[in-house]
């Protein structure tokens, strides 16, 4: 963990980390499969695990998604890197006692950026797990904007895309990798519901980022079927 008070800590491991995905960047592929229709209200949702699978969205699309990240230290050096990749950030975590991370503002800035018309990212387990259980925050962002949920994951066979030892068994391409971005049927959220209603939503959003997970392996193997 990194302290968000210390700058020049932050900016040097951000600079390394960018540095790090440019050098590796030239031997990752990433094919996105069923990537969404719509160009707007898009709101992506992925495991905290996965979301390395946003560097696949095309550039061109890239300035018109906005990524939740935490405010801490470690969130920081993320933000640094996916602004110098082109994607906007929002910034903030949920409320922890007195700690008061802006998780209730971002949730609102999520909110105003989909009715502006533009999309969010958003790790629906993050930032601090417990792992795949999802937050409030994506359903509410859907209720009051009637944008789309679209579960995505990434997938890759190659032993190049390691699982790091951290709570959410972060995975990290670490060399030449071919990969796919499997993107969901969207998922709507509507306007009055139930605390019972919302959590239905978020079981049904969970069931679908595991069986997206469930079929990548055959997917990719179409994907990149050799031509005879």
């Amino acid at each position: 963990m990194v302290d968000a008070s210390d700058s020049k800590k932050i900016t040097i491991l951000s600079n390394l980390v960018y540095g790090l995905f440019r050098i590796l960047e030239p031997g990752v592929k990433i094919k996105n499969i069923n990537y969404p229709k719509l160009e707007n209200k898009v709101i992506f949702a992925m495991w905290h695990s996965d979301q390395c699978c946003l560097h696949g969205i095309p550039f061109e699309k890239r300035k018109n998604v906005n990524i939740l990240i935490s405010k801490s230290g470690d969130g920081e050096i993320i933000a640094r890197v996916v602004h110098k990749w082109g994607f906007s950030t929002v910034r903030g975590s949920k409320d922890k006692g007195v700690r008061k991370k802006g998780g209730v503002r971002a949730t609102m800035e999520m909110i105003e950026k989909v009715n502006q018309g533009q999309n969010v990212a958003i790790m629906v387990d993050g930032p601090a797990g417990p792992v795949h259980e999802i937050k409030n925050g994506v359903i509410k962002v859907a209720k009051h904007t009637g944008g789309a949920i679209v579960p995505m994951v990434w997938y890759s066979p190659s032993k190049l895309l390691v699982k790091l030892p951290s709570w959410d068994r972060f995975e990290f391409p670490i060399g030449p990798t071919k990969l796919i971005n499997l993107y969901g049927e969207p998922i709507y959220v509507p306007k009055e519901t139930t605390p019972e209603e919302d959590n239905k939503i978020k079981e049904q959003l969970k069931q679908a980022l595991f069986e997206l997970e469930k079929k990548a392996p055959d997917v990719y193997k179409e994907a990149y079927k050799k031509k005879k």
